[in-house]
């Protein structure tokens, strides 16, 4: 072969590498551009949630949180050679009909959700199952950024509310005050309680399952441990705002007035502390009995 095309072979060589390198980034470009086109009206109203009600401002923390945890892993998600999946396609798949499901229905939960449903299609689809596991945790995490449905929420929050009411007069009671339960209704010498979706336990459930999944990834090592830790999150979630109504009716009993008003908002904060600190004593005490050997 003359020298010539020897050298224009080995000139052609770099420019058709870099001719697919930008091929491949204009692929990638395109579509981050169609998912922002599609989501970003969802994923702004969902911020806007974040920082208008303070029931989901947690979910402004999560998706940094879920980040961080893959950027930390991921030399252990690289460990693994890329391995493209056709079987990828049906997440996508799964993730579009969601969207055109809660976009027809006006359900944002299933608008929200299935942005969390696409990105483990396009990891499945285009690394494959094995560095897939070694992201479940944070798109399990991300998950949790959308607060739960309407209908879901409206169908625990009435029967939570009562057992709050019942067995806050039953702790009322039992120190010693004069009261009457009707419903949700607390009847006190002095003044009425009204126990309303803020105290069925609902509100502070989401922030302490979220704690409940960090926990159980940082702290514990089985998988069962860890199902057991996020399971508690709903008992421990309900206890805390039945002792949050319980003293405030033993405090109204004494001094209405304190009781609506300072002991009321600290009570808030105190409680959802006292919640943290529950599922962390929970995860070492499981911890301690599951896994004593570790």
């Amino acid at each position: 072969m003359p020298q010539t095309e020897s050298t224009l072979l080995q000139l052609d060589r770099p420019v058709a590498s870099d001719v697919k390198a930008a091929s491949s980034w204009l692929s990638w470009v395109f579509l981050a551009a169609v998912i922002i086109v599609i989501y970003g009206p969802i994923l702004v109203d969902l911020a806007s949630d974040w920082w208008n009600l303070p029931d989901t401002s947690y979910g402004m923390l999560v998706p940094p949180l879920a980040g961080y945890i893959a950027w930390k892993r991921k030399r252990l998600t690289l460990s693994f050679p890329a391995a493209p999946s056709l079987t990828g396609l049906l997440w996508i798949a799964g993730a579009c009909l969601t969207l055109l499901i809660g976009r027809l229905g006006a359900e944002f939960f299933l608008s929200r959700i299935s942005i969390v449903i696409l990105l483990t299609g396009l990891v499945y689809t285009f690394w494959g199952k094995e560095r897939l596991r070694t992201l479940v945790f944070p798109l399990l995490l991300l998950a949790t950024m959308v607060p739960l449905p309407v209908i879901v929420f409206n169908q625990l929050a009435a029967p939570l509310q009562l057992f709050a009411s019942q067995v806050s007069t039953r702790v009322a009671q039992f120190f010693g005050v004069s009261v009457f339960q009707d419903g949700n209704i607390i009847q006190l010498a002095t003044t009425t309680l009204g126990v309303e979706e803020a105290c069925s336990g609902l509100r502070s459930l989401s922030a302490l399952i979220v704690m409940a999944l960090l926990l159980g990834f940082l702290l514990c090592e089985r998988p069962l441990t860890r199902v057991i830790l996020l399971a508690m999150a709903l008992p421990i979630a309900v206890f805390v705002n039945v002792a949050r109504v319980s003293g405030t009716a033993i405090m109204a009993d004494y001094n209405p007035q304190l009781a609506m008003g300072f002991y009321h908002t600290f009570s808030g904060w105190l409680v959802f502390l006292l919640g943290i600190a529950l599922v962390f004593a929970t995860s070492r005490l499981l911890r301690n009995i599951l896994e004593p050997s570790i």
